[in-house]
């Protein structure tokens, strides 16, 4: 059940081939006078964040005033709902994880949305890796996860890992670890990672699921694992699941723009355009690196191929795990 999504080159290469000839800055037509980029999430998270920064670089090119509008609540999903319902004239773009899209159909029996029909996908913003690492309960001879499942099989009231919310990706890494290995992990579900981090390095739990970015400014913690194709750019000497024999954890997630469905194409072209220009600006890049990401825009062909294959993938998953958010 391999989890294999190394698509920052094919992003690249797409994005290359067919965006050579996307509309730059000077040439933005038909701004409109107001816009919104609506996030699921609170001030200061990472959807958030790059919402921000790309409400800056569309100011005045896109539409002559830009807010970001924080739909905090259902774990994201009144966000997707006030887009759904936003008139389709490219005023209202939302920015999501992957999860809300493609997870949450398999852990919810009813949402406010189906993310294939009420949404039109416009770019790819970002992607990253995830790890697992862990604090001061673990010994320091513990060093990668064959060490750390040891460790666990010999401390069994220990073998806790926690993250930052139950139901989402990070959460189901840490069932799948616990399966592939035969170990068994109590997963410890948060609200946020604030107070999963604190509790970590308390020793209160073991270890933590998180997205890499979470470890870059954490220095106490030790990052075992990370769950890319290929080792991560910001833990370069640590080895991935793969290199370390567990070929079903090897996953990375993203973060997409899309605009609500029957929004004109030429709009989305147009916003295409500007989105992958203010992505890969030298000074957007260098902020988003701060939080363990990686500028990736893509045509809305890719963006629309990824949702559809992570929409399949997650299902057997989720299944497996047995876990639902309405129970």
């Amino acid at each position: 059940m391999g989890i294999v999504m190394n698509r920052r080159r094919a992003l690249g290469t797409v994005a290359a081939a067919t965006l050579a000839g996307a509309t730059p800055w000077a040439r933005a037509q038909s701004m409109l006078k107001t816009a919104q980029i609506v996030t699921g999430f609170q001030a200061g998270t990472t959807p958030d964040v790059l919402g921000r920064r790309i409400a800056d670089k569309l100011a005045k090119h896109y539409a002559e005033a830009i807010i970001v509008d924080n739909r905090v609540g259902a774990g994201g999903q009144l966000a997707l709902a006030a887009v759904k319902s936003a008139p389709a004239d490219g005023s209202s773009i939302l920015i999501t994880p992957m999860a809300m899209m493609c997870v949450y159909p398999h852990t919810y029996k009813r949402l406010p949305y189906d993310p294939q029909k009420d949404f039109l996908p416009v770019s790819n913003g970002v992607s990253f890796d995830s790890a697992i690492g862990v604090g001061p309960a673990v010994p320091d001879s513990v060093t990668d996860i064959r060490g750390l499942l040891a460790w666990m099989k010999a401390n069994p009231k220990l073998s806790t890992i926690a993250s930052a919310a139950t139901g989402s990706p990070l959460h189901f890494m840490v069932d799948m670890l616990s399966r592939s290995s035969g170990i068994d992990i109590t997963h410890v579900g948060y609200r946020g990672s604030p107070a999963a981090i604190g509790d970590l390095l308390g020793g209160q739990v073991a270890g933590f699921s998180g997205p890499t970015g979470t470890f870059l400014s954490q220095p106490k913690l030790r990052v075992l694992a990370t769950s890319g194709e290929k080792r991560s750019r910001f833990f370069p000497n640590v080895a991935t699941f793969l290199e370390q024999g567990f070929s079903s954890m090897v996953m990375s997630d993203w973060m997409g723009f899309f605009v609500p469905a029957n929004t004109p194409p030429e709009r989305i072209r147009q916003l295409n355009g500007l989105l992958r220009d203010a992505l890969l600006a030298p000074d957007t890049v260098l902020s988003l690196n701060t939080f363990g990401m990686e500028a990736a825009p893509s045509t809305p062909e890719a963006l629309a191929s990824m949702l559809a294959s992570d929409l399949k993938r997650w299902g057997p998953i989720v299944k497996a795990t047995g876990f639902s958010a309405d129970s």
